[in-house]
């Protein structure tokens, strides 16, 4: 009896430190995500404020500045404190490897970098977070090519309810540009593919990152892409300029220093679908407040409409985090899903990985 009195204790104790170890992931996660939503909104507002015709409209100089500061601080950090940096040490003699990545995510993060601080010159904030409700499907679809995601005719269905919905929102709009259209379509396609391929080099890779060797190393290629940019589109008046408003530039690129190193931290620990969703309620977030204190208009339909997506989205997260919860169950049945029923887009890959 005494032997089995002390195994139950053991059992107790053992089930009160997962318990303790879950609830702490649980914190931190959350922590981590109103952290990002936090920075991010911050830093989309200061760019609109600042690529203001009167202030700094040079998106290619600020997207140039951004990478810049991201490569100083990081190699600062570096120097001060190597330790934070665990797995440089596991780049040794893989560098050639690890530029096959990295070349791809340099020019990807440049081009949504760039597009992005454009679009605000085009549009306003809500219409460009309207648009951003798109960013799940996109990334989904992508990360099903490469074999991160499994489709099925569930989520099928639950793309087309997002893709409509969120089409409609942006019909809606009023001062409707075609240029911010493009610009922001092009920056969420960059955007997608960066979170993907980043995904694959945090956890995918043989060469596994940490958040602050990843910005480390991401930073220059992004940045020679965006200095190369700035060669064909240099202005005179942008030293001026930044001589001016160095006050604004020089906390607004560490703002987007430290969203890089939370955006990478999100993806490392949920996944790029699940950084795309802590994304989707930023928009929310963003389309609430340019709304109620900036004054952008936002029709009835445009919130009705938005509702639905967030209907959509909702139901999305649901089944990605509860894949057994009853109603994600009953819609499976309703819909004649046969549990790991994927479709044509899903390779061998994917389902190895599912």
């Amino acid at each position: 009896m005494p032997g089995r009195r002390a195994e139950d204790s053991i059992a107790m104790a053992d089930n009160t430190r997962s318990g303790m170890q879950a609830a702490t992931r649980v914190v931190f996660i959350m922590v981590l995500c109103a952290s990002y939503i936090a920075v991010s909104s911050l830093l989309i507002r200061f760019n609109k404020h600042l690529v203001a015709p009167d202030r700094f409209p040079y998106p290619m100089a600020l997207s140039a500045l951004h990478m810049f500061c991201s490569l100083c601080l990081c190699s600062l950090f570096y120097l001060v404190r190597p330790s934070a940096f665990p797995s440089m040490a596991a780049t040794e003699g893989k560098r050639a490897e690890l530029l096959r990545w990295l070349a791809p995510i340099g020019l990807t993060f440049a081009i949504s970098l760039y597009a992005s601080n454009k679009a605000y010159a085009f549009a306003n904030v809500t219409f460009l977070q309207f648009m951003k409700e798109g960013n799940v499907v996109i990334t989904f679809l992508i990360s099903c090519a490469v074999g991160l995601q499994v489709m099925n005719r569930v989520k099928f269905v639950n793309i087309i309810w997002i893709t409509t919905f969120s089409a409609l929102c942006v019909t809606g709009e009023l001062n409707f540009v075609w240029m911010g259209f493009a610009l922001q379509l092009t920056s969420q396609l960059a955007e997608c593919s960066r979170v993907v391929l980043g995904e694959c080099v945090l956890n995918g890779s043989s060469i596994k990152l940490d958040p602050l060797t990843y910005t480390l190393f991401v930073a220059p290629t992004c940045l020679t892409v965006l200095l190369v940019g700035n060669a064909f589109l240099w202005e005179h008046e942008i030293v001026n300029r930044a001589v001016q408003l160095w006050h604004l530039l020089l906390p607004n690129a560490m703002l987007a220093f430290i969203l890089n190193l939370l955006t990478a931290t999100l993806v490392k620990e949920v996944s790029a679908v699940g950084a795309i969703l802590a994304g989707v309620v930023k928009d929310m977030f963003l389309v609430v407040v340019s709304a109620a204190a900036f004054g952008e208009v936002v029709t009835h339909q445009q919130a009705t409409w938005f509702v639905m997506i967030l209907a959509g989205i909702l139901f999305w997260s649901l089944s990605k985090a509860m894949p057994d919860h009853p109603f994600v169950v009953h819609v499976e049945g309703k819909m004649g899903l046969i549990r790991g029923e994927t479709l044509p887009l899903s390779n061998s890959k994917a389902k190895a990985i599912q």
